[in-house]
């Protein structure tokens, strides 16, 4: 296996990602840190030690962006996955000025003089950082539960798959609603998504706007499902939508835009019935995404920052991030905050099948963008 990238790929990698030029600030690479109540484990331990070879060699090849210095920054873990950031975090090395200051530094302070912060993190940074970014006018990348065998995929040409994610984006932006078929083997489930009042967003590993944040590796369109928030204009998405636990299939209801309840039975059925009734937020249906990496033959590795992007995913919880108006403020507990994407590729789902998605446009038509898992628009990218 790949250990690292090499300083010349790297190198490229940032240059052909953030299109770095002349004025820019720091680059600060973001690291989330272990405790009691969320032990480490290798892949974490690994993760960070992946961050401090990235700095090491940045440092060492510093001439070759105009970066004014290289910081790595580590915080205490933020409990769950697109929670927000604590207020302060301390710089564990900085390639420029000195050396690091003791005790903790604002966030907002490391934030406001970065002009690209990478985050290699257990827990999704993306959330938070998407809007700070915009507070604070600097681009990034998120990388939550990254591991060496997602390199390959870091190593793919980034023009072509954002080319490819900006055709499936245009579609969202121009849909009303997206109607899902999805199959146990056995039984079919249909849901609709409405797309009204709405656009999709294009995340092909492009980001190179001030105020872009987006996962790395990147390779998916995703657009937030109409949440009803228009005085008068209810959701209109509906249907039922099944989650394989394991050996479970969990059948959630939908309505309103929400997971309303579970109509299957069993252990992980249970679980998730009362996951609805304790946050009524952990329903809201956040995001239909769509993911092309798996045409150029990427394959899934057990980790939703990769395998998303090889298909299709729906997901749960907070939406703010990307244009939706469930936040923070509309969790009864800041601890329960969650985005948490439901993927149907047959590695992660393989019990569960896409049968087909198919666009609604305002004028009636109809277009089918997956059917048999793959998608089914035309001119597909070689690899």
């Amino acid at each position: 296996m790949t250990r690292n990238l090499t300083p010349d790929q790297l190198v490229e990698l940032l240059q052909t990602v953030f299109r770095p030029r002349d004025g820019e600030r720091a680059l600060t690479l973001l690291v989330d840190m272990p405790d009691e109540m969320l032990p480490d484990t290798p892949r974490w331990k690994d993760r960070r030690r992946f961050a401090a070879e990235w700095f090491t060699m940045l440092q060492g090849h510093a001439k070759k962006l105009p970066f004014t210095e290289i910081i790595c920054c580590a915080y205490p873990h933020v409990g769950t996955n697109n929670n927000d950031l604590p207020p302060a975090l301390t710089i564990v090395d900085r390639s420029s000025r000195g050396a690091s200051s003791p005790g903790p530094t604002l966030l907002s302070d490391i934030l406001s003089g970065s002009s690209v912060v990478i985050a290699l993190t257990e827990l999704s940074a993306t959330a938070p950082l998407k809007l700070l970014a915009q507070e604070y006018g600097f681009r990034g990348a998120t990388m939550p539960g990254f591991s060496r065998t997602m390199l390959p995929a870091l190593m793919l040409d980034y023009e072509k798959v954002h080319a490819r994610v900006t055709i499936i984006k245009e579609r969202m932006d121009r849909a009303e609603g997206a109607r899902l078929r999805l199959s146990d083997g056995s039984t079919e489930f249909d849901a609709f998504l409405d797309l009204r009042h709405r656009t999709g967003h294009a995340s092909g590993g492009l980001m190179r706007q001030t105020g872009t944040v987006a996962n790395l590796p990147s390779g998916e369109a995703y657009i937030v499902p109409y949440e009803g928030e228009r005085e008068g204009d209810p959701s209109r998405t509906t249907g039922r939508l099944p989650v394989q636990f394991g050996g479970e299939t969990v059948v959630f209801s939908l309505e309103g835009n929400r997971a309303v309840s579970v109509i299957s039975s069993g252990r992980e059925s249970s679980l998730q019935q009362s996951k609805l009734e304790a946050e009524g937020a952990y329903g809201n249906i956040a995001e239909l995404g769509v993911g092309v990496l798996g045409e150029w033959g990427v394959n899934a590795v057990g980790s939703t920052l990769l395998d998303e992007k090889l298909g299709l995913h729906v997901a749960f919880g907070r939406s703010d991030h990307f244009g939706g108006v469930t936040g923070v403020g509309q969790f009864s507990d800041p601890a329960n905050v969650v985005h948490i994407d439901w993927v149907y590729v047959p590695s992660v789902q393989p019990a569960i099948s896409v049968v087909d998605l198919v666009f609604e446009y305002p004028d009636g038509a109809r277009e089918t963008i997956m059917r048999n898992g793959t998608l089914a628009l035309p001119a597909s990218p070689s690899a």
